[in-house]
């Protein structure tokens, strides 16, 4: 039996619960922060409207953003989409800098997504990211970079399964960590 077709939904009010549900279940959006999904229930609990009109920012006027150190950075224009077959099955958000396919060091990659774990290994985030590139295209850019860490194969085969060529190992700054990420990239 196939697995059912997903779609990228813009984040609502309708589909909210499911999205709470998640985060209180322990996942987070963020891989680089997990707290983040804690931060974002506390945030849906105070001003659930506001959270929702705050994913999508495409001319950056949201507040900086903080960095797993605490450093505090410009935010970049940028949205979030919610990945759905139905129910909730994770997000995933597209960044840039008008003008420019380049992003500031601080911005690892121009797309980020992540899949609950009780959705993951069933194509979820490979349908996701290839819905993610037409927007992308849409945009304006020419091509994106995403990045992962090496041990995260899963990962690496949805970039690869796009058509993601590795670029480089290297080693994230101080900021974001200090650890080891390979950074691919994704002709448009």
């Amino acid at each position: 039996m196939s697995e059912p077709a997903v779609e990228l939904v813009w984040p609502a009010r309708k589909y909210l619960p499911g999205y709470v549900a998640a985060l209180e279940r322990g996942w987070s959006p963020n891989n680089l922060r997990p707290e983040a999904g804690f931060e974002e229930l506390a945030q849906i609990r105070a001003d659930p409207a506001r959270f929702l009109e705050g994913l999508v920012d495409r001319e950056a006027k949201g507040s900086p953003v903080a960095l797993p150190d605490g450093t505090v950075v410009p935010r970049l224009p940028g949205y979030r989409r919610w990945i759905w077959d139905g129910e909730l099955c994770g997000s995933i958000s597209l960044r840039w800098q008008r003008g420019s396919n380049a992003l500031p060091a601080y911005c690892l990659g121009h797309i980020g997504y992540g899949v609950v774990p009780w959705k993951s290994g069933r194509g979820r985030a490979t349908q996701a990211l290839r819905l993610m590139l037409g927007e992308a295209r849409t945009e304006g850019l020419a091509y994106v970079e995403i990045t992962t860490s090496p041990d995260n194969l899963a990962s690496q085969r949805v970039i690869a399964a796009n058509g993601g060529v590795l670029l480089e190992a290297f080693v994230k700054m101080p900021e974001l960590g200090g650890t080891p990420e390979l950074r691919f990239r994704i002709d448009l």
